[in-house]
């Protein structure tokens, strides 16, 4: 089987890729938290050692600082780790790949906008990051598209998966507060694109066997308000939890922290060229297990 080196392999998106594809690919598995071959990307030579006789032709590079309120925390911090693993630890992939004629797949995010725009996000709309993460984000995918030789981005929104996984997805935590009954108010005026996982390795799969390259949106290609996704989820776990509605703009008044305020995501240049269908949010949902 083709081999296909990963990073974040043990991650939220990292372990359904691995686990859904076993049949079909060698995985070799770049991860700090290795027991006996710990990979840190932010340091090149740890990389290189890591793929001492590996024949791979393709890298998917999930590894990623995704906490967004603690990025923020971190703002212009180039010695922190928000920087150094999402643009450090790029730049030293795409120099290795370079190297090793690999094709980098870099998974990045619908946060490299400013969330000003009512409708999803097509490729063609110009990034504005408004927050760190966004910005070390929006580098790295700057650093692939100007360096890497041959490359491919994949941005996606608020990922979620079938099954729990020790980071919760948004899904999963509101499907959480939901039976606790501590839901907070959501959202109305506050969107975002959420991308179903098992899809989502689907599409990596395709740029492995098609080699495809270039910049996609690869979410559900939907837009949902958080009082909405909360609705649909409470009518699937079945509770009586009362939801409240509560404003993105009235919260803002009180925190610092900016957030764009709508991430969803156009997929029309990808499921042009999908030999698949994507599934629709309410059926990914239906799909989850709660």
């Amino acid at each position: 089987m083709t081999e296909v080196i990963v990073t974040g392999a043990n991650g939220l998106i990292g372990s359904v890729f691995c686990d859904q594809l076993a049949s079909s690919y060698n995985f070799c598995k770049l991860d700090i938290s290795n027991p006996t071959k710990p990979v840190d990307i932010t340091k090149a030579d740890s990389i290189e050692e890591a793929l001492k006789g590996s024949d791979a032709h393709f890298l998917v590079h999930f590894a990623a600082f995704t906490n967004v309120t603690a990025a923020w925390e971190q703002t212009d911090d180039v010695d922190g780790s928000a920087y150094q693993v999402n643009v450090v630890g790029t730049q030293n992939l795409v120099e290795i790949c370079n190297q090793h004629q690999l094709h980098l797949i870099q998974i990045s995010t619908a946060y490299v906008f400013d969330g000003e725009k009512p409708t999803p996000y097509s490729e063609l709309d110009p990034i504005n990051p408004i927050e760190w993460y966004g910005k070390t984000k929006a580098l790295a995918e700057a650093v692939v598209q100007e360096k890497a030789e041959h490359w491919t981005i994949l941005r996606i929104d608020q990922p979620f998966r079938p099954d729990r996984f020790t980071k919760l997805d948004l899904v999963h935590k509101i499907a959480d507060d939901l039976r606790a009954r501590t839901l907070s108010g959501q959202f109305t005026d506050h969107f975002v694109g959420p991308t179903w996982i098992p899809d989502f390795v689907k599409v990596i799969d395709w740029v492995l066997r098609t080699s495809q390259t270039g910049l996609f949106h690869a979410s559900s290609g939907e837009q949902w308000s958080n009082f909405e996704l909360a609705k649909q989820i409470q009518q699937i776990i079945g509770s009586t939890t009362q939801i409240q509605s509560s404003l993105l703009n009235e919260y803002l008044q009180s925190h610092n922290r900016p957030y764009q305020k709508n991430t969803a995501l156009s997929t029309k240049k990808l499921i042009a060229q999908l030999d698949f269908e994507l599934t629709p949010v309410v059926q990914a949902l239906a799909q989850t297990q709660f």
